[in-house]
């Protein structure tokens, strides 16, 4: 292990394992998203399988680097400005990830549920998985340009790649938890992913724009709901003892007779 006798790998490789599970968010939320809709005895695996397929995904890509690498070559030009493989990968990617969140916010606000249990259209357990491996080839193509960007140690990349995967998959039953028990937060995520979708599209068409505007878009909108929350659980417990100090309708006939 020549490659870890230098500091320098070691910084690269905490710098590319934060940025892994920073980008892989919207992976999760996605993959969530999608996985609560399937039978509670589905979900977790649902999960696992999609974050699995993503780990696959990306040391095969990492595997391929160079092939990979020769997606930013142009295939063809429009009126004067090139389009690549990876240009159509995102742009894809982006307008699925709009189509698809804005489908689900108007399930969620419609009361609209894809159950077989009220009569709506049964969600499949390989139509779901379809769906993540479909994120899962946009999302580990950007998470590893934005690698090969930070070191050219292929080994590192994966390190990086296996260390960031085995958290998220740890933490994804949690996060899916707390995203389905909280109507807001599955909205606020939503839009996250809108968010995320327009943001690829922009980057196909070669505007860059800087992750951190969208990232502290986002933690200052979950920052928010947080407040919020936190703010309805204080007025709950006020209104449950102001509906107790109410007399019932046997009380008060009780108290007429």
């Amino acid at each position: 292990m020549e490659i870890f006798a230098s500091g320098e790998a070691w910084i690269a490789l905490l710098t590319l394992t934060f940025l892994e599970i920073v980008l892989g968010v919207d992976n999760i939320i996605f993959i969530s998203i999608v996985s609560n809709k399937l039978p509670i005895d589905q979900q977790a695996k649902a999960r696992n399988l999609g974050l699995i397929l993503a780990l696959i995904f990306r040391i095969g890509l990492l595997l391929g680097i160079t092939w990979i690498i020769g997606f930013t070559e142009p295939l063809f030009t429009i009126f004067g400005f090139e389009i690549s493989g990876r240009d159509l990968i995102l742009i894809a990617g982006g307008v699925f990830l709009l189509a698809k969140s804005t489908t689900e916010i108007h399930h969620k606000i419609e009361g609209e549920e894809h159950t077989e249990a009220n009569g709506g259209r049964k969600v499949s357990f390989a139509g779901t998985i379809v769906q993540i491996i479909l994120l899962d080839m946009v999302f580990s193509f950007d998470s590893i340009l934005t690698a090969v960007g930070l070191t050219e140690e292929v080994l590192i990349m994966i390190i990086a790649v296996v260390i960031a995967m085995t958290i998220m998959i740890t933490l994804a039953g949690k996060i899916s938890d707390f995203i389905n028990n909280h109507p807001t937060l599955q909205i606020l995520a939503l839009s996250f992913l809108i968010l995320i979708g327009f943001m690829l599209i922009v980057e196909g068409l070669h505007f860059h724009v800087p992750k951190g505007y969208i990232y502290f878009a986002v933690g200052f909108s979950l920052l928010v709901e947080v407040l919020n929350m936190k703010l309805r659980k204080k007025r709950n417990p006020v209104q449950l003892r102001g509906q107790r100090m109410q007399p019932t309708p046997e009380e008060k006939a009780t108290v007429e007779q």
